[in-house]
């Protein structure tokens, strides 16, 4: 096996644990001399007590400690604001090169679910979404993923919520398949019983629908895929998603039929988000053409009304109409959910991820 070591950004040429994979973590210890089991104890301290210290971590040698101060450090990027809807959802915000990041905590009764962000901006211009419309930065580095996941943790903790974190969605700012690399190598932490360790059915990752690159995370990950269509033709898609005119519908589910081919999280197939948006791509015609469409595709259907911002010219679909358009589809045998919409209050909606200032994040 080869490391990656080189790829990791340094600080004074010292690593930044929460970059390194397991696999990474391993050969970074090797290379210190260290003992297998040392990659084990320090993902427990860093992943299971929220520990950036190396010299608390007491059941490691004094001798290692030394030599991890020498060589690393552990820091994730903190939130600096937070914002709470009336419905229970959180926001925090990040500031990563005086640029934001939004990350998006979604209390539920049997489980509860984070959006974490793997881009600063995107560069998809999808034209019904606000990330889309602040253009792009540069991709998310693994230590930047996953510092959402563990600063959540950590707050949640301060303030006694038991409602744990039971899901993580990759479905916040950016396009994760144009940081494939990055979010994969976050993702293994996340699946590591040493990590966060949680099952890879719990893990969802949100695409519009990077072709070659779907074809190529097929070898290297197995999570929930979520497909974000939002059009029966490539004629709708042109106009509201840009990127469909460098990687089309067919292209898109011939690569998601080859990843569901090698998977065992997409028990029951993928599935595919379709925002509801007035007049675009919610009438009758267009539900019959979606079942049409997805005939050989092992999917469910999630229905999104549209969230408004800022300088849009969409409206969405009213809730009459999206129970029509379901309806279509559930006589064709398609699981259909129509998605609730959280946090809308906050902007913290699906689509409306910006990173705008928002109120002052208050310590605990």
């Amino acid at each position: 096996m080869k490391s990656n070591l080189n790829t990791s950004k340094t600080l004074n040429n010292k690593i930044n644990l929460l970059d390194l994979n397991p696999k990474n973590l391993y050969f970074f210890l090797n290379s210190l001399g260290e003992k297998n089991f040392s990659s084990k104890q320090i993902m427990n301290w860093i992943y299971k007590h929220n520990c950036n210290d190396v010299n608390k971590m007491l059941n490691i040698s004094i001798k290692t400690r030394k030599k991890l101060n020498e060589k690393s450090y552990i820091f994730a990027s903190e939130f600096i604001e937070e914002k709470i809807s009336s419905d229970g959802t959180i926001k925090w915000i990040t500031s990563i090169d005086n640029q934001k990041i939004e990350t998006v905590y979604i209390p539920e009764k049997k489980r509860s679910t984070l959006c974490v962000s793997s881009q600063i901006g995107c560069a998809l211009k999808c034209r019904f979404c606000a990330t889309g419309q602040q253009g792009f930065n540069r991709n998310l580095k693994v230590s930047e993923i996953i510092a959402q996941i563990w600063q959540a943790n950590k707050i949640l903790k301060q303030k006694n919520i038991n409602n744990h974190i039971s899901n993580i969605v990759f479905m916040g700012m950016g396009e994760p398949l144009l940081n494939l690399n990055n979010v994969v190598s976050a993702i293994k932490i996340i699946l590591d019983q040493y990590g966060f360790s949680l099952s890879k059915r719990r893990i969802t990752l949100s695409t519009s629908g990077i072709a070659p690159a779907l074809k190529k995370m097929k070898n290297m990950i197995d999570v929930s895929l979520a497909i974000s269509l939002h059009a029966p033709n490539d004629s709708i898609r042109d106009i509201i998603m840009p990127i469909n005119k460098k990687y089309n519908i067919q292209s898109i589910l011939s690569s998601t039929l080859k990843y569901l081919k090698y998977s065992k999280a997409n028990y029951g197939g993928v599935t595919i988000e379709y925002v509801m948006l007035n007049g675009i791509n919610d009438s009758n015609k267009n539900a019959h053409e979606l079942s049409l469409l997805l005939n050989n595709i092992p999917s469910k259907i999630n229905l999104i009304p549209w969230n408004p911002f800022l300088g849009s010219s969409f409206l969405s679909s009213n809730l009459n109409r999206i129970n029509i358009f379901a309806n279509i589809l559930r006589s064709k045998g398609f699981t259909t959910i129509i998605r609730k919409n959280r946090g809308q209050d906050i902007n913290a909606a699906c689509g409306q991820l910006t990173g705008n200032i928002i109120n002052r994040f208050q310590r605990l």
